[in-house]
């Protein structure tokens, strides 16, 4: 009974994820508007504490970010309903998905309705910044940490060490002066130590009984190995979905094609690339976490097999991409908080927010760079629905579920 008064709550996640596009880059904008601006249930700073403390862990950051504001709000239950009202549409839409690969192109998806999602979500990014700077950028070092972080993750961007890295320097940097003061002492979060073990326990048995299944030739084992592979994904992946679909790739499409492996694995889980391609377009166009292509690739992998099958390896990729951020995110998150009322750490989240803003502006002019334009014409209205993006959020009360309807209205009209 005591969760019935996080409904209202709970249906702003939901609507949150009916209309969440652009990935984690674009999620923190709307989050700010939805959940900061509109529903006063977190502020901005705990917000870029939550999102900068995610940076650190593996998974799907905007989804850890969420997590944690449900976690805060009314612990681990309602985390975990948070968790499921925000996968589940986006999950449900790209595992279904899988059953109409034959009907689905990647350039239908770049059409019509969703002709602007990108630059939409390229000024829910910007709009980002400007609220981040305001919070996280107060003195030199933090300028100077910002734009060395914003030039370095610009050009080394496909990299995935690139993100925990310059957050450790950051704390590093910020952390040479002794002249800031500690926060307040807050009361401490109990550590749940299951989280942890549990993690440990999923990803050493998984692994177990996938080589077991392999080298055994189970029948049937394809679910096992399904799981694996994208648990073991999910637990190591940094950067999102920049990194993620690169990771799948060369899970599903490039290691397959090795002569040599598939002589000493000849029933490896392959996905078609055409397929791969067209589900990593999809994801791009479906509201609420991108991880939730994995949805796609589990249905894909196992379409072969028939429809309950199928069915099957759209939830095994579903429950393997998310558990692990899940369960690092609820592990870590209360030593991090506890930690805070140490000096070190605290030094060191001035720095790492600064890290944080460099790498979000450097997304949003590497996305920007991302656009595909065919003329002036398409460049022109890309640039006017950026900026018209960021004057809504920044200058109306429009939500941002009426902000992207207008321009999916626009995308159809023009």
């Amino acid at each position: 009974m005591v969760l019935l008064r996080h409904v209202p709550f709970l249906k702003a996640v939901f609507i949150h994820s009916i209309s969440a596009f652009g990935g984690p880059q674009g999620h923190l904008g709307m989050m700010i508007k939805t959940f900061v601006h509109r529903r006063k249930y977190i502020t901005e700073d705990e917000l870029m504490e939550l999102n900068s403390f995610c940076q650190i862990l593996p998974g799907a950051s905007s989804t850890q970010v969420l997590t944690l504001i449900g976690y805060k709000r009314g612990g681990i239950p309602l985390a975990v309903l948070t968790l499921i009202i925000w996968i589940l549409p986006a999950c449900i839409l790209m595992g279904g998905f899988s059953f109409f690969l034959e009907h689905l192109n990647a350039k239908s998806m770049n059409a019509g309705v969703f002709r602007f999602m990108a630059p939409m979500t390229v000024g829910f990014l910007f709009y980002a910044v400007t609220k981040a700077f305001k919070i996280s950028i107060h003195n030199t070092i933090t300028q100077i940490i910002m734009v060395l972080a914003a030039i370095a993750t610009y050009i080394l961007f496909k990299m995935p060490w690139i993100f925990p890295v310059l957050i450790v320097l950051g704390g590093f940097v910020t952390n040479l002066s002794d002249k800031r003061i500690p926060q307040k002492e807050e009361t401490p979060y109990k550590i749940k130590w299951a989280n942890i073990w549990l993690f440990a326990l999923v990803f050493l048995v998984a692994g177990v009984l996938s080589e077991t299944a392999r080298k055994d030739n189970w029948p049937n084992r394809r679910p096992i190995n399904l799981f694996e592979n994208i648990y073991r994904t999910g637990s190591f992946v940094f950067g999102g979905n920049q990194v993620l679909i690169p990771m799948m790739y060369e899970q599903f499409v490039a290691r397959p094609e090795s002569q040599k492996l598939l002589k000493r694995n000849p029933n490896i889980i392959k996905i078609n690339r055409d397929d791969f391609f067209t589900g990593s377009s999809m994801v791009r166009a479906v509201p609420g976490p991108v991880f939730s292509v994995a949805s796609f690739y589990g249905g894909t992998a196992m379409k072969d097999k028939g429809s309950g099958e199928q069915i099957l390896g759209c939830m095994i990729g579903t429950v393997a991409i998310f558990l692990p951020s899940a369960l690092l995110v609820l592990f870590f998150f209360p030593i991090w908080h506890n930690m805070q009322k140490y000096a070190t750490v605290y030094r060191a989240m001035e720095g790492i927010n600064a890290v944080v803003v460099g790498i979000m502006l450097a997304a949003a002019f590497y996305m920007m760079k991302d656009i595909a334009v065919s003329d002036w014409k398409d460049f022109f209205w890309a640039v006017v629905f950026t900026v018209a993006t960021w004057a809504m959020l920044s200058f109306t009360k429009l939500p941002s579920p009426a902000i992207v309807a207008l321009c999916m209205l626009f995308g159809w009209m023009i």
